[in-house]
């Protein structure tokens, strides 16, 4: 069974920090591009950043640039986002996510349950 575990979420005060995590089984993570979006009430959910299982640049959405740092370790099977500077718009559900490479006879990409952000004074 394939699960995506988000965790890490939770209420934090303006310019402050939270780190989310993934627990990732019943797939070859390292064999996937991982990733996290979030969605905000009413809102599309959008990428927040990218990380490929070795070797490659990370990528982040132009919002949380210098902000954000988006980590992954292969054994355990886990992915990370470092949140500083926090600001109310980050404000929304964070979703874990995995897209095979094209080392992965698959289509199928895979989502987490999310975990809440919840920035406010």
């Amino acid at each position: 069974q394939v699960q995506l575990v988000e965790s890490g979420g939770g209420l934090v005060q303006p310019g402050g920090s939270l780190r989310l995590s993934c627990a990732a089984s019943g797939f070859t993570f390292s064999l996937y591009v991982m990733s996290w979006y979030r969605q905000a009430p009413g809102k599309e959910r959008k990428l927040v950043a990218s990380i490929a299982p070795v070797g490659g640049m990370p990528d982040y959405a132009d919002s949380v640039k210098g902000r954000f740092t988006i980590s992954r370790d292969n054994s355990p099977n886990a992915l990370y986002l470092q949140m500083n500077s926090l600001k109310p718009e980050d404000t929304a559900t964070h979703f874990c996510n995995a897209v095979p490479t094209a080392l992965v006879w698959s289509p199928l990409t895979y989502w987490g349950q999310g975990t809440q952000v919840t920035v406010s004074s």
